[in-house]
């Protein structure tokens, strides 16, 4: 290899572990194929959406993209922050209890970008804690930052991040006593992976916690719209949040926009920086400078899966995810296995005790042709545990049952 410049490779970059989880899940899938070629392999890992979007949605994103073509119908830039439309549209669907206007709404292109924006707008000086397990994008983007310092071997961590750990011995939720201060908490729920909500005395705990610290939570709220029961679908549900918290989302598992692409985030104007700053100023500057805005036609099909027609067919298609994981959630209870989540969230977490998340990754994709996610992927906290995803068709999720019964019966 010849090099033929002095720049370096940035450091931050050299310190991340490995691959990125799913796309080393990816790795594993192609290689079982090869091995098996006629095996019919069932994936329930990666969280992709399998359901089609509903026609309504569709068409109404089919005929904006047909008018491009036409005088009357081309559009090309349009507001960095979002369709104001949209906009208006996500605060009166999503936060008309909470007061939350439609100019504190941006809307991008995924849940998952705008966490990487939200790391450019704190910048590399700030601390941070994540809940142990969580999802891997909230520390690989940290330690890209430069917020993580240095991976110790022994922990599974980085030593500058505070693991929160939330597991089956505390209800999943951190024992915040015990937590150290940070400037940055970035907390989901409901959770991937574990697939728990947080009540919303835990909720409260938590603005509470963050008011006396002076943190900012970044609240990720991706499966809000899973929760049956009365857990809170918005931090800002909670008296006080606007002052310390961001909220985070997406339309990728609510309407199956996983390739269509577009999230939002809520900033609210009463956040301020230690020196009073608002901080929507700046993310908004953020966004101005590192963002062209969400595609047009995907931002039409946002306008769409909120219509009251668009609504009320996507979440038909949430309550079928949500049937697959009872399905699932019962049929890994009744071989005696602890599993959690399922029930406000699309994703099962079932525990191993004594293993390595690994090798039951590893045990399943051979001997029942099933993809899963190791717990461990997830962080340290995540060990002896696998996340099975809902996301599929029926006829997989029974198959997928039945394969899963005949493995551990």
């Amino acid at each position: 290899m010849t090099i033929a410049h002095w720049v370096q490779r940035n450091v931050n970059l050299e310190k991340l572990r490995t691959g990125y989880l799913f796309p080393e899940i990816s790795m594993h899938e192609l290689q079982h194929i090869r091995k098996y070629p006629d095996a019919k392999l069932i994936n329930l890992g990666i969280g992709d959406t399998t359901k089609p979007i509903p026609e309504i949605i569709s068409v109404s994103m089919a005929e904006y993209a047909r008018a491009l073509s036409t005088v009357e119908g081309y559009r090309g830039y349009g507001a960095e922050q979002g369709n104001k439309a949209l906009r208006k549209a996500i605060a009166e669907t999503f936060y008309k209890n909470v007061q939350v206007k439609d100019s504190e709404v941006f809307v991008s292109d995924g849940s998952q970008c705008d966490i990487a924006r939200l790391q450019l707008l704190l910048g590399s000086n700030v601390t941070v804690a994540v809940q142990d397990p969580s999802f891997p994008a909230y520390i690989d983007t940290s330690v890209i930052m430069g917020q993580a310092g240095d991976f110790e071997e022994k922990s599974g961590k980085f030593g500058n991040i505070e693991y929160m750990k939330c597991g089956p011995q505390n209800n999943f939720f951190p024992e915040l006593a015990k937590t150290r201060r940070t400037d940055i908490i970035f907390f989901c729920s409901p959770n991937n992976p574990t697939g728990y909500a947080a009540t919303r005395q835990q909720l409260e705990e938590l603005v509470k916690f963050a008011k006396a610290n002076g943190s900012i939570i970044i609240f990720d709220s991706a499966y809000a719209v899973y929760v049956t029961d009365d857990s809170p679908r918005s931090i800002f549900e909670i008296p006080g949040a606007k002052e310390v918290a961001i909220e985070v989302s997406s339309f990728s598992k609510f309407a199956g926009f996983t390739g269509v692409r577009l999230g939002w985030t809520v900033v609210p104007e009463e956040l301020c920086f230690s020196n009073g700053f608002p901080v929507i100023n700046d993310f908004n500057r953020i966004v101005c400078t590192c963002f062209n805005g969400a595609s047009n036609i995907a931002q039409a099909g946002g306008l769409a899966c909120l219509s009251s027609e668009g609504f009320m067919a996507v979440c038909s298609v949430v309550d079928y995810y949500r049937e697959n994981a009872k399905i699932l959630l019962k049929t890994l209870k009744s071989l005696g296995l602890k599993v959690y989540g399922g029930e406000n969230a699309p994703y099962v977490w079932a525990q191993f005790p004594g293993s390595k998340s690994w090798d039951v990754f590893d045990d399943i994709l051979e001997k029942a042709h099933v993809i899963t996610v190791p717990g461990s992927g997830f962080g340290p906290g995540g060990e002896e545990f696998m996340r099975i995803s809902a996301f599929g068709h029926r006829e997989t999720i029974l198959e997928a049952s039945k394969r899963l019964k005949g493995l551990f019966s």
